[in-house]
Order: C-alpha cells, then sequence, then structure tokens
C-alpha cells in the first residue's frame, strides 16, 4: 500500500466505534460495525450514527467528504441491519465497485454469521429451506416465512447452556431479514430481535444482563474475484463481540 492509499485509509471519518479490519490492494475494505450503527444515513438526522459521518449520495450509493487531496469516496457494497454487527464491505474505486455489486447480485460471496437464540434446535446441524414474502412500505423492510420467494441457509450449533444456544448460520441466498425469520420460525428466534423475536423474554434477558442489543454478528465474508485481469481473494473477519460470551 503506497503512503497516499495509506493515508486515505488512515483518516476515514469512521462513525462511532467503526474500526477497519483488512484493505486488500485493489481498494476493496472491510469494516467492522457496532450494533446500533446504521449502514448509511437514510435522511439527515441519522448522520451522526451511521457508518461514516460524512455526506451519502444514495443514487451512487458512496460516502463522499473533503480531504487534504480533495473529494473522497467510500462505495458502500453491502449493508447491514442496524441491530447487526460485524462485517460490512466497502471499496475506494468506483470501478471495483461495480465488480463487487454483480458479484452480490451473482451470490459468489459467502458470509457467515453467529446468532445468540432463545431455546435449542433438534439437531446440530441442519438446512433450512423456506418461501418468504419481503414487503417494503413507509422505508421499512417486514418479511414473513408465508411467501414465495426462496430462502435457505445452513445451521450449525456452536454451543447451548440453560436457555440459550449460539449458532452458525450460512446464508445461501440474501434475502432480507432472512435469518431473522428463519430462526423465529423454528422457535428459536434471536436474543433481542425487537421485530421477529419473542418480546417478553428479550425485555426479561435485558433486565437479568444489561444487554439491550440483537445478538446478530456478521462473523466473516470471504470470495475469490478478478479485477483488471488478475485473481484475488478477499476474507475479512469480525471478532465475535464479548456479550456473546458473557450471555452463555
Amino acid at each position: 500500500m503506497s503512503a497516499t492509499e495509506a493515508d486515505f485509509w488512515n483518516t476515514l471519518p469512521l462513525g462511532h466505534e467503526v474500526g477497519v479490519l483488512t484493505v486488500d490492494e485493489n481498494g476493496l475494505a472491510a469494516l467492522a460495525k457496532p450494533a446500533g450503527v446504521l449502514s448509511h444515513p437514510n435522511e439527515a438526522a441519522d448522520a451522526p450514527r451511521s457508518l461514516l459521518q460524512a455526506s451519502y449520495a444514495t443514487e451512487g450509493e458512496y460516502y463522499h467528504w473533503t480531504g487534504p487531496a480533495g473529494e473522497r469516496r467510500l462505495w458502500l457494497l453491502n449493508r447491514l441491519d442496524s441491530a447487526t454487527s460485524g462485517v460490512i464491505l466497502v471499496c475506494a474505486d468506483e470501478e471495483l465497485a461495480g465488480v463487487m455489486k454483480l458479484h452480490f447480485r451473482q451470490k459468489r460471496v459467502r458470509k457467515v454469521y453467529n446468532a445468540l437464540v432463545f431455546g435449542r434446535p433438534q439437531s446440530s446441524v441442519q438446512i433450512w429451506r423456506d418461501r418468504l414474502a419481503v414487503q417494503r412500505q413507509a422505508g421499512r423492510i417486514r418479511t414473513s416465512a408465508q411467501g414465495h420467494i426462496p430462502a435457505e441457509s445452513r445451521m450449525s450449533l456452536l454451543r447451548a447452556r440453560g436457555g440459550h444456544a449460539l449458532l452458525r448460520l450460512e446464508p445461501i441466498t440474501g434475502r432480507s431479514h432472512q435469518l431473522r425469520v428463519q430462526c423465529a420460525k423454528r422457535g428459536l428466534p434471536i436474543v433481542g430481535d425487537a421485530t421477529y423475536g419473542d418480546f417478553a423474554r428479550n425485555r426479561d434477558f435485558a433486565r437479568r444482563t444489561k444487554h439491550k442489543r440483537m445478538f446478530l454478528h456478521s462473523l466473516e465474508t470471504s470470495f475469490d474475484y478478478e479485477f483488471r485481469g488478475r485473481h484475488c481473494h478477499f476474507s475479512a473477519k469480525a471478532p465475535l463481540p464479548v456479550e456473546f460470551d458473557t450471555a452463555l
């Protein structure tokens, strides 16, 4: 990485507790997003709790700000719900942003999540296949388990204690709120999920542990890609937040 490139990544106007996990030679990067931080602002009032403390161009899907070298841009490649923590991808090159967005549309990106849930799955390894319905109304997304959109995920039980279990979830499809709805459908609501979860148990859990977040974490993202005639591999991992371990 050149001194100029290093300066770009070292001076990003990162949001609250957002960190840079890794940057490759093409300007593709992974950031660690804390729970409660927005992938991008939906309106001006959202700016203080967004991924970057910078203006966001909705049509171009990039953040922009002015630095010592002039205007800077950072393209957002995917999104996480504000309540979900972990790996989120960005890049500093517009051409690469187009390549990566096609990668996502073609389902060529492998993502792994961890979820703390109420209950315990009947077996330690399962393939979940469902048909979902996704609706967008007034800027909000709501997904149900009664629809026609295929959704598939791999689930592995990592450990369980008491009335909770820690799951490894790998979505094969990428539907909005897919993991949250698939967990809830199987009687395994994600702890702290304020939309699809068990509200009474959420309140009790928050009272006992003082943790009020949703316990879904984007743990790892990896893939191979071609850019300007070169074959590249990218992998990033965001460590599991400590509250996941202390809650079990």
